[in-house]
């Protein structure tokens, strides 16, 4: 069964189950970068990963927060594109709860890490278990 690409319950929920993907953000000098990350999401699709303060990434973000990523299992890939951001104070805690919920013992809540929320605005759901393999793309507001 294809995940609806408008469904942010259904993206939401594979992500959660894949458990990891690739982030891509953005270097100083126009240059991307690509990191394999834990990630989870809320049930409206929001996502999330941790990162230690001093990383490429989190330094991409702080200054171009434009992010791309991608999460497969098995049949399915599902992109995604959005804004990404450090959280703070007490959404960092609330948001840090449920990445910790995710992966126990994370050090997301850590001094010397960041936790990463990143507001989707784009999905492209790849199905290759259809023959023809279907495509459905979506943009979130």
């Amino acid at each position: 069964m294809t995940i609806q690409a408008s469904d942010r319950t259904a993206v939401a929920h594979f992500v959660r189950v894949c458990g990891s993907g690739v982030v891509a953000s953005i270097g100083a000098g126009g240059e991307p970068q690509a990191s394999y990350v834990g990630l989870t999401a809320t049930d409206d699709g929001v996502l999330l990963f941790d990162a230690t303060s001093d990383s490429r990434k989190v330094a991409n973000i702080r200054e171009r927060p434009r992010v791309a990523l991608a999460v497969t299992g098995a049949d399915t890939s599902v992109q995604l594109e959005g804004r990404a951001r450090i959280a703070h104070d007490e959404e960092r805690w609330r948001l840090g709860e449920v990445y910790s919920e995710r992966f126990p013992g994370s050090r997301a809540l850590d001094v010397g890490f960041e936790l990463v929320v990143v507001d989707v605005d784009w999905v492209r759901v790849h199905d290759a278990a259809e023959h023809p393999p279907r495509v459905i793309e979506a943009t979130w507001q």
